[in-house]
């Protein structure tokens, strides 16, 4: 008898224990609430997709070159730009406008600094703030190319314009080229893609104004006033 008795108590034994580890089980992070939820979800993200110094450099690095190419492209109509020109600097306003708040979601998201676009940050990398975000950040004009591009009007605006936009393009596919090249960046699947599409996009627009430069203005087009 005390042999059959042995394995029925310790299985029950064993019942018992499951069911007060299951008990003890805590909440997945995706069904809390509130604030702690959206903290916990972004560290079970993190998790699931490692982030490096290297991709926080390059979502925040990009921020400010984003925030001056929208600067540029806004004085296009009151600068006299073409139609064509104009045309170009609202694709730019769409896009790169959307991509600073994907940007700025990235790094909150992870509890990291945020930059704003609003504060002119050290445009001819002068020493102390951001200077260790500053060789991430080729291409963006000095303050001496953004006077003399405001001061330009008509197709010399054009011509400067399509010149420092490529220039800028430029940078920002030399800032994604460092950072695949860096050991384990770009394996968060955001940056991944957010990477990749300034790529695709960037390079695309650069052989587009390359041409637009070849092609040169059309004097008898309407021009903003």
């Amino acid at each position: 008898m005390r042999l059959r008795a042995f394995p029925t108590a310790t299985a029950a034994a064993a019942l018992i224990l499951l069911a007060a580890c299951g008990g003890a089980r805590a909440p997945r992070p995706e069904f809390q609430m509130g604030a702690e939820g959206a903290v916990a979800r972004a560290r079970a993200d993190s998790l699931r997709y490692p982030y490096t110094q290297a991709d926080i450099d390059f979502m925040s690095g990009m921020i400010h070159p984003h925030a001056q190419a929208l600067v540029m492209s806004r004085w296009a109509p009151a600068h006299g730009a073409s139609p064509a020109i104009i045309r170009l600097t609202e694709r730019i306003i769409n896009a790169q406008q959307d991509e600073i708040t994907i940007m700025q979601t990235w790094l909150r998201d992870r509890n990291q600094p945020v930059p704003d676009p609003e504060k002119p940050m050290a445009r001819a990398h002068a020493a102390g703030e951001h200077s260790s975000h500053a060789a991430m950040m080729p291409g963006m004009l000095s303050d001496d190319q953004m006077k003399e591009l405001d001061a330009a009007r008509g197709e010399v605006f054009d011509r400067l314009f399509l010149t420092y936009m490529i220039q800028h393009h430029r940078g920002a596919v030399a800032m994604v080229k460092t950072l695949f090249s860096a050991e384990g960046a770009g394996q968060d699947e955001s940056v991944f893609k957010f990477a990749a599409d300034v790529e695709v996009d960037q390079s695309t627009e650069i052989k587009r104004m390359l041409q637009m430069l070849i092609e040169g203005p059309t004097s008898s087009v309407q021009r903003s006033p």
